[in-house]
């Protein structure tokens, strides 16, 4: 699939990486109507959206581009052929774009590598916040914004279905959310929350949609330096705490075959 207009520039001095109302992460959050996309970033932005690389598959592929590729920025306005485009239809057109303009090529690996596998905690048993997206509102239904002054989290608060969001909330916590998502894009999503130094691979063998809400403490709300004595008042669970208690689910170390893009070739974008 193709764009049926695209354009790249390179980017004003000055200006910083923003999606024009144009969403790039690896989830599947819907896009606008319209068929139209206006970015601005580099191209290993560009490269993670085409692929749909998850946080450690785009760690591993991006750290053998060449320094221009991650420190020169490009802006991107593209057309799609029709105005209903999927998002992964989005992503093969950009992969025909990087290819035709970048000469980007690329291929995948699949090695078997130590992972950290999300398995249920009891075999079919959801915990008591993970949920089939059948059970709750549908997408289209009408969502009233999260009220952080409450101090009751509401059973369901995310608005748009597909993304996953995070809020402070009280007691040094946070609220994590999402609707009508798979576990494995939440599995890709727990890197960024828990330190971890291996990807996380969904082996729950849950396959369908579930709404998903948890309530922790981050490790980016807990000290990093404290005395021998010191004793930390954090007044929620910790995320692993959550993981097993509100989602039924938690990690444990493995080997499993992960797949690893691998960028042969790319050259700086040809002028329009």
């Amino acid at each position: 699939m193709e764009f049926e207009v695209a354009s790249i520039h390179p980017t004003a001095p000055g200006a910083s990486q923003r999606w024009h109302g144009f969403d790039m992460s690896f989830e599947d959050v819907p896009l606008p109507p319209g068929g139209r996309m206006s970015a601005t970033g580099a191209l290993g932005i560009y490269i993670q959206f085409a692929y749909k690389l998850a946080p450690f598959q785009d760690r591993a592929a991006l750290d053998h581009l060449p320094k221009w590729a991650t420190t020169e920025l490009f802006d991107i306005e593209a057309r799609a052929p029709t105005t209903d485009a999927t998002k992964d239809q989005m992503r093969l057109m950009m992969q025909s774009l990087l290819a035709d303009r970048f000469k980007l090529a690329v291929h995948f690996e699949t090695q078997d590598v130590l992972v950290m596998a999300l398995v249920q905690v009891n075999p079919g048993k959801l915990g008591p916040r993970l949920r089939p997206h059948s059970q709750g509102p549908a997408c289209d239904a009408k969502i009233p914004p999260v009220d952080l002054s409450l101090p009751k989290i509401p059973d369901v608060w995310i608005p748009v279905c597909g993304t996953t969001q995070m809020h402070d909330w009280t007691n040094n916590t946070v609220i994590l959310g999402s609707r009508d998502t798979t576990l494995d894009i939440f599995a890709d999503y727990v890197p960024l929350i828990e330190t971890l130094d291996r990807p996380v691979v969904n082996r729950t063998g849950l396959t369908g949609r579930f709404d998903i809400e948890a309530n922790f403490t981050p490790p980016w709300k807990v000290p990093e330096e404290q005395t021998s004595d010191a004793q930390l008042n954090l007044a929620g669970p910790t995320f692993l705490e959550a993981l097993k208690n509100q989602l039924g689910l938690k990690l444990v170390s493995t080997h499993a075959p992960v797949q690893t893009l691998v960028i042969d070739h790319v050259e700086e974008p040809s002028p329009n």
